[in-house]
């Protein structure tokens, strides 16, 4: 049987995009078949000399290019910063232009995922911000449906554009149970959409 790789992506400066992406991993490995390979991405600095190790020091292993190449689905997750995706996210994605010359995301399926301070923090044009380049990769983009409740709550955030997290002043509000059951919903979709779109 074949094992479908779907490639877990995130940035996380303060760990609550890093509790999404875990989540929606969770969600990815309900599906029979299907493996989470969590990522991350070295942070930037605006000093020109300051260096990131080559393996990450904790946390999940640096994304390469052949993580992303292999993948069979991506999930894509950043803070939110000015309503756009966080510079070492976008510095890993400015850098794939190999991956687009070979087509190797084309036709795969891909949803996306981010966190603010704020209510009415730019989360939805984060999430936008994020899949503009995934268009550009040729992927199959999957949002939220409304047939999951947690999208008419209340409590903390999610939209059909991909799953946000309220994380408030100072990263105080943890990752609420909706925003968990949001992220393990888009995770498991996109693994099961892997499966139906994969020709092998």
């Amino acid at each position: 049987m074949t094992t479908h790789n779907i490639l877990v992506l995130y940035y996380s400066r303060n760990g609550s995009v890093a509790e999404l992406a875990r989540h929606v991993a969770h969600g990815v490995e309900s599906v029979k078949n299907c493996n989470a390979n969590i990522r991350t991405v070295p942070a930037v600095s605006a000093n020109t000399e300051a260096l990131e190790p080559d393996i990450a020091e904790s946390g999940p292993a640096y994304v390469s290019h052949e993580d992303l190449a292999n993948c069979d689905g991506l999930a894509l997750g950043s803070p939110t910063r000015f309503g756009n995706m966080a510079a070492p996210m976008k510095y890993f994605i400015d850098s794939t232009s190999d991956i687009w010359l070979s087509g190797k995301l084309s036709g795969k399926p891909a949803c996306v995922f981010s966190s603010s301070s704020s209510l009415h923090g730019g989360q939805e044009t984060t999430l936008i911000s994020m899949m503009l380049p995934l268009l550009h990769h040729g992927m199959c983009l999957l949002g939220i449906p409304y047939s999951e409740s947690g999208l008419f709550e209340l409590e903390g955030g999610g939209t059909p554009y991909g799953v946000t997290h309220v994380a408030g002043n100072n990263n105080a509000l943890p990752v609420s149970k909706n925003e968990k059951n949001l992220a393990f919903a888009a995770g498991k979709r996109l693994a099961e959409f892997s499966v139906k779109l994969k020709v092998d």
